[in-house]
């Protein structure tokens, strides 16, 4: 059997400011969404079958587990676009965070305006052994 990531869901207090932060800094199109759902929400295209949906949650709080060494998304993107990327994460409020542990390709981490961490990987990177 062969399975892949639908769609990653995420809460937020402020859901049109997360929509926003997304869709400017990596470029994730909003898309129509269910009429079913009863609160703020978005949902965003992130590729090809592949989707991020956006919730409000009134009493969200960011988890301790947030981390490295925790909870994160990890996103491949061409090493050539990692500059732009730092420099749209940052104008837009996300705080760039340097990775605890040496690899042998390029990578960084950022903590978005939510509170949630996302890695950066170089996309053309080997797999670590």
């Amino acid at each position: 059997m062969k399975t892949s990531f639908a769609h990653l869901t995420l809460a937020t207090r402020d859901v049109e400011k997360s929509r926003d932060f997304f869709a400017v800094t990596l470029g994730w199109q909003p898309i129509a969404r269910p009429g079913n759902i009863g609160r703020d929400a978005a949902w965003l295209a992130v590729a090809p079958g592949q989707e991020l949906h956006l919730l409000r949650v009134d009493d969200f709080a960011p988890s301790e587990f947030e981390k490295e060494f925790g909870r994160h998304c990890a996103l491949a993107v061409p090493l050539a676009e990692f500059e732009g990327l730092q420099r749209r994460l940052v104008a837009n409020g996300a705080q760039l965070i340097a990775p605890e542990r040496p690899t042998p390709f390029q990578r960084f981490f950022f903590r978005d305006p939510n509170g949630y961490v996302f890695e950066v990987v170089e996309a053309e990177h080997e797999p670590e052994e």
